[in-house]
């Protein structure tokens, strides 16, 4: 077999990349280990950034997410029985978008089907050779019979455990990684969601935060050890906890219900550099991971989905090849960013096993310079709508 790019990673930053290129006439083949129930039956993130929103726009896949999407205005804050907050609109004149990464997946994986685009699911021992030559290729198992396919680049969107990075050679690439001493315990919950906008909250009994995926679906995390068990947690446990970290005014207007996924998340910040070896390219998690207080996650991968795709434009459109050898530049200098974003929100509203009382004033007073300053709340408003590409 032959194709134009092998995007390895089914997930929502291969096929959305592959939806780009389909608009501008390049042939993609997408491998995914999984099925695609299983890849749609992930639980992720869904707070969207703008430059993934027109991203999903210039993919042509964002009927639903016009249609069903929850344009959020601005987030709200607590700490010490203090509320304030943060207004994108005010200082920033754009909107994040609340939507499942879920749906997004589902979106791209419906207008691949309706182009006729070749997905192949349940692949096995994927192996890429030649990726530091002109003549990169793939191979691969299904059903058991053994593939190869034969391109000009290679997209490595199959996530941390995927084997796009561990290609890249040991002596070649480095990596820098942060692990968090503790974890997320979240729940998805049939109930209206206690705000209309998200709320973060630094509590004397650790992180919390109440999101939602629509205004009847509601998803709750709070901060626990990563030595627990969800076998720990009942539901009514878990909502005794999470009022108790918001303030009063909050947690009374709470509707509780039975959770119909209950999870734990570990916390880590990770990248790899350079994200380009040779003709082999990484996006998303299998170059960097951020915690996921700044939801920055799936917009981190759809960054690296933009450099990348202008890079193949200017490739195949007219022979230039200046976007493909600047691309991990680009694409770390956003991430990085985006990391830094993500470490200082982490660190602002989680207590720490070792936090002395020093570091805890060092949160409080953070926490007032933020709730009283302008040009604080406008530089943590770009940033969590998504700094421009």
């Amino acid at each position: 077999m032959r194709t134009q790019v092998v995007i390895i990673g089914g997930g929502p930053s291969g096929l959305l990349l592959g939806q780009l290129l389909h608009r501008i006439g390049v042939e993609a083949v997408v491998l995914e280990r999984q099925t695609r129930d299983y890849v749609l039956s992930r639980i992720r993130a869904g707070v969207l950034e703008r430059g993934m929103v027109e991203l999903m726009a210039t993919a042509g896949v964002d009927a639903r997410l016009k249609e069903e999407g929850l344009p959020h205005d601005g987030t709200l804050i607590s700490y010490r029985e203090e509320i304030f907050r943060i207004d994108f609109a005010k200082h920033t004149g754009t909107p994040v978008m609340v939507y499942g990464q879920t749906e997004v997946t589902r979106d791209l994986y419906e207008a691949r089907e309706n182009i006729g685009a070749e997905t192949y699911f349940e692949v096995e021992d994927v192996e890429i050779e030649g990726a530091n030559t002109d003549r990169p290729s793939v191979h691969f198992t299904k059903d058991g019979t053994r593939h190869q396919i034969a391109c000009d680049f290679i997209a490595g969107c199959d996530g941390f455990h995927g084997i796009s990075r561990r290609t890249i050679p040991e002596e070649v690439r480095t990596e820098y990684e942060k692990v968090y001493p503790f974890g997320w315990l979240g729940i998805i919950s049939e109930t209206p969601p206690v705000n209309h906008e998200l709320i973060y909250a630094n509590s004397d009994r650790g992180f919390a935060l109440c999101s939602m995926r629509s205004m009847t679906r509601s998803r709750y995390y709070i901060q626990c050890s990563m030595a627990d068990s969800v076998d720990n947690w009942s539901d009514d446990q878990f909502w005794t906890e999470l009022k108790r970290r918001l303030p009063q005014s909050l947690s009374n207007d709470m509707v509780t219900g039975p959770s119909v996924e209950k999870s734990i998340a570990p916390l880590r910040s990770f990248v790899t550099e350079p994200m380009r070896w040779g003709r082999l390219f990484l996006c998303g998690d299998a170059a960097h991971i951020v915690p996921p207080t700044g939801a920055k996650g799936l917009n981190t991968a759809a960054s690296d989905v933009h450099y990348l795709f202008e890079g193949l434009k200017s490739w195949y459109g007219d022979g230039d090849a200046a976007g493909l050898d600047g691309y991990s530049e680009k694409a770390l200098a956003r991430v990085w960013k985006a990391e830094r974003f993500s470490w200082w929100f982490s660190t602002l509203m989680h207590r720490f096993p070792d936090q002395s009382e020093f570091d805890l004033r060092m949160q409080w007073a953070e926490l007032d310079f933020l709730r009283s300053n302008e040009a604080a709340q406008k530089a943590m408003a770009e940033n969590y709508v998504g700094l421009p590409y």
